[in-house]
């Protein structure tokens, strides 16, 4: 009986297997079309499949699996500079709560890692120094009433012609200084920030956050420079990063830098400003750089520095180490595509600081994955093995 064989070459063969919660979508060489012979003639052998190329997934698995990528631009390795850096709060973006009077804490309203808002209140101080405060205002304003009661007197009995100029300007003198105290003391009473009942004062904070830190227990008796909380705000930080000299006289304000986190996430930055002097332990400059977004302070990072003056430029496009994966004798880098990634041949340089120069192979601004890309190169050779 004579064999049926399917015909239409160019028909691709889709495969879909499913790993860590992202798929796979293999498309491979073409399938010669089978064409019928006589009797005793064998049909001509389908040519070898090649491996796939292409790895299909959504954003949420992507996430999912923990791959991340950035987006590249040209350079070269001269153009960078490469270093550590921490993540710290910015003048404005970290507040030191101590208490305004010496006194015994009776109650605390917040504790480490809740949310605060400026000029919420985080605690209470039961202080006789309070007492005092309040004691002082009541006794200046009616100081103050007195003499405005005095001065209305002398001005009356001066229009009549009763007393002297001189007593009207005693009086006016006395009132002037006793609205002065009254002012002072209530200023005093202010920035302790006594309570209205005049028995302690209130410790709050000077700007919204979350409490980092907390040196305190109720009942505690403190001191008023005793340090009792501390209050950060996450979108309000800085990188500190330490170049040496040589590097620090490349960096103007305003150079871009790219900002490498643990997770292998990148965050674009860029320079506010360098120290003029070199620190005494480690002989090198400071970067400091503005950063967009919430990191936690304290935070170590890697950042790479763009200048846009001195070092050694060049066409060649640059990518972490672990972006570069092998795949049957050839260098190959995944693309990120609207369906997924796609494994790109390219031709790589020199190599510095866990760093790769691409001479070949990818175009600048392509955005390709970074952390886990060995992932992708396993299911491409999972998927390779499979292929009938």
């Amino acid at each position: 009986m004579k064999d049926k064989r399917l015909l239409g070459g160019g028909a691709a063969v889709a495969i879909v297997a499913a790993l860590g919660g992202f798929g796979i979508a293999r498309w491979t060489a073409n399938e010669p079309a089978a064409t019928e012979v006589a009797s005793g003639n064998a049909a001509s052998p389908a040519e070898e499949e090649k491996t796939p190329d292409t790895v299909a997934m959504t954003a949420q698995s992507v996430q999912q699996a923990g791959i991340a990528t950035e987006t590249i631009n040209p350079g070269g390795l001269g153009a960078e500079i490469v270093a550590q850096a921490t993540v710290s709060a910015s003048p404005q973006g970290e507040a030191i709560v101590t208490a305004r009077a010496a006194g015994a804490v009776t109650r605390l309203m917040k504790r480490l890692g809740d949310p605060v808002r400026a000029g919420e209140t985080l605690a209470i101080v039961e202080s006789r120094d309070a007492a005092q405060f309040a004691a002082d205002r009541t006794a200046a304003a009616a100081k103050s009433t007195l003499a405005q009661k005095a001065l209305a007197r002398e001005q009356y009995l001066f229009r009549q012609k009763v007393s002297a100029r001189v007593e009207l300007e005693q009086a006016e003198a006395e009132a002037a200084s006793a609205a002065a105290e009254a002012r002072r003391a209530s200023v005093a009473a202010g920035a302790a920030r006594v309570t209205p009942d005049g028995r302690g004062v209130l410790v709050s904070s000077p700007i919204s956050g979350r409490v980092t830190s907390e040196n305190v227990s109720l009942g505690a008796f403190v001191q008023p420079e005793t340090e009792l909380m501390r209050v950060a705000d996450a979108s309000k930080i800085q990188i500190e990063a330490a170049v040496g000299p040589t590097d620090a006289q490349r960096l103007t304000s305003g150079d871009r830098a790219i900002i490498e986190l643990p997770d292998g996430r990148t965050v674009e930055g860029r320079v506010r400003a360098v120290t003029p002097g070199l620190a005494n332990d480690t002989r090198s400059a400071t970067a400091v750089l503005d950063v967009s977004g919430s990191l936690q302070p304290g935070l170590a990072v890697r950042v790479r520095l763009l200048p846009s003056r001195g070092g050694t430029s060049s066409n060649a496009i640059v990518v972490p180490e672990d972006a570069v994966q092998t795949l049957e004798g050839r260098d190959i880098v995944f693309v990120r595509t609207a369906q997924g990634f796609k494994a790109q041949t390219v031709t790589i340089g020199q190599r510095s600081n866990g760093r790769v120069e691409i001479l070949k192979g990818l175009a600048a601004g392509s955005q390709v994955a970074t952390k886990n890309a060995f992932l992708l190169k396993a299911e491409l050779g999972k998927g390779a093995g499979e292929e009938e």
